[in-house]
């Protein structure tokens, strides 16, 4: 089969190479794939970076989700059989032709679905899924603070958000995606490249006005944001996107931690608030039961309209390079998705 290998950190385009390697072994809990379409997330770039910690050691290949058909099953899988087209969360391994994924992992697709729309609802939606149902447990008219919002996940965020009922503020990187999200519905858009989201929150709805905040960006964006949080308010943390310019020094990691600031539970005891961190790998290697049922939610809202992912490029394997390029300079809205066919 073909894969395309992280072969070196640093820039994309001479960052990966397609070779010809080995059907990938699996086990009698398992499924073998084969791939037509995966996915790419901001974990990607920062491990291509160097500067994913969990991401398998070099040459390796990335990748979280994968759709496509069953190849092979193993022998106590008797829910799948070859042939059912599915979607796939896989740790790693889904930018290939052929891929492995644990049976609580797999779901099985519809063919209403198109192969890029559900590539976004493995990680972007399974994440905003459990993120905001399971650890904020976000409820009707909560004011929800949502960053990166024009992203994968970020649009995730914002049709659970409109589906409850709350009161959305939203932050982006240019005038582009604001004037989208307006588009959307959305009343309250802020572009932070412009303009301070942490004084306009402030002065619009005044100090510690927020009862859930969504935050991939982490760094700088910390203090800001607990500056906001209201008594009984959540803040949920799914990255650190602002890592990705650093290359990954000592000095770089310092500087990151004291961007954070000091934290002490006596602070969340007295506001009766607090910080929780999401990442889904973790939650898909430890708790593999609550994976399928984030898959089966994420499939079942898309039939019934609730989720609506946005498409921001499918291109073809030639075209990896190009849209790590695209996503690492944020300049998209919504997923992006690369097939093999």
């Amino acid at each position: 089969m073909k894969a395309a290998f992280l072969v070196q950190n640093g820039v994309a385009p001479s960052a990966f190479q397609v070779r010809e390697t080995d059907l990938p072994q699996f086990n009698e809990n398992e499924v073998l794939i084969k791939v037509e379409t995966f996915g790419l997330n901001y974990a990607d770039v920062m491990a291509r970076k160097g500067l994913y910690a969990a991401a398998p050691p070099l040459p390796s290949i990335l990748g979280y989700e994968a759709v496509g058909h069953i190849f092979k099953t193993g022998k106590n899988v008797s829910q799948f059989k070859e042939g059912d087209r599915v979607l796939a969360f896989t740790k790693f391994g889904a930018y290939a032709e052929y891929c492995v994924a644990p049976i609580e992992a797999v779901v099985k697709l519809p063919d209403e679905i198109p192969n890029d729309v559900a590539t976004a609802l493995a990680t972007q939606y399974c994440t905003a899924i459990y993120a905001a149902k399971r650890m904020a447990n976000i409820q009707k008219s909560e004011r929800v603070l949502i960053h990166a919002a024009a992203g994968g996940v970020g649009h995730a965020f914002i049709q659970l958000a409109q589906h409850m009922g709350c009161e959305i503020i939203a932050t982006v990187g240019n005038d582009d995606k604001k004037d989208y999200l307006k588009n959307m519905g959305l009343t309250h858009v802020i572009n932070y490249s412009e303009t301070s989201f942490n004084e306009i929150v402030k002065s619009t709805f005044g100090q510690k006005s927020v009862d859930v905040i969504f935050d991939p960006i982490g760094g700088k964006n910390h203090k800001l944001n607990r500056e906001l949080l209201a008594i009984g308010g959540r803040m949920i943390m799914y990255g650190i996107s602002s890592f990705s310019n650093k290359k990954g020094t000592w000095y770089d990691k310092l500087q990151l931690m004291f961007q954070f600031g000091f934290l002490s539970p006596l602070h969340f005891l007295i506001h009766s608030n607090g910080i929780i961190g999401v990442n889904m790998l973790h939650v898909a290697s430890e708790k593999p039961n609550i994976l399928t049922e984030l898959l089966q939610d994420a499939v079942e809202g898309y039939i019934n309209g609730i989720y609506k992912p946005q498409m921001a490029f499918h291109g073809k394997i030639s075209d990896l390079p190009h849209a790590h390029e695209l996503l690492e300079k944020r300049s998209t809205i919504g997923k992006l998705a690369v097939s093999w066919i």
